[in-house]
């Protein structure tokens, strides 16, 4: 009877305590800043990047900044417009040449606007 009763104490504190780690643990989130971005785009016009790299970071809306959200969507046009994912999967590059100047743009346009936000910041 009393292997019983410690054999019950022990699973009663084993499920309890997981039971407790897994109610104080968060849930992890992932935000996208604009380095991630330009990062990526970096990568993207040196012919670095893949499809399924672009897809993770291009592919899911980003809420918490709405002018973030609106380079992620023209990045998602450009795309749209100009990709080529059957070449960089064999070597070449994810984007057309005219996707390139077009992501060019828009990476300057990124990068200026960090540093015009991380002037602010600094009065």
């Amino acid at each position: 009877m009393l292997v019983y009763l410690v054999a019950f104490v022990v699973c009663l504190l084993v499920v309890g305590g997981s039971m407790a780690l897994l109610i104080s643990m968060s849930t992890p989130r992932y935000r996208t800043e604009p380095e991630h971005l330009l990062q990526l785009f970096e990568r993207v016009l040196n012919h670095q990047a893949s499809e399924t790299e672009w897809n993770a970071l291009v592919g899911y809306p980003i809420r918490h900044d709405d002018s973030l959200e609106a380079v992620r969507r023209n990045a998602q046009d450009i795309m749209d417009d100009h990709g080529r994912p059957w070449q960089a999967a064999q070597g070449g590059c994810l984007l057309s040449r005219r996707g390139r100047c077009e992501l060019t743009t828009l990476r300057d346009d990124l990068a200026s606007r960090m540093l015009v936000e991380q002037g602010k910041r600094s009065f």
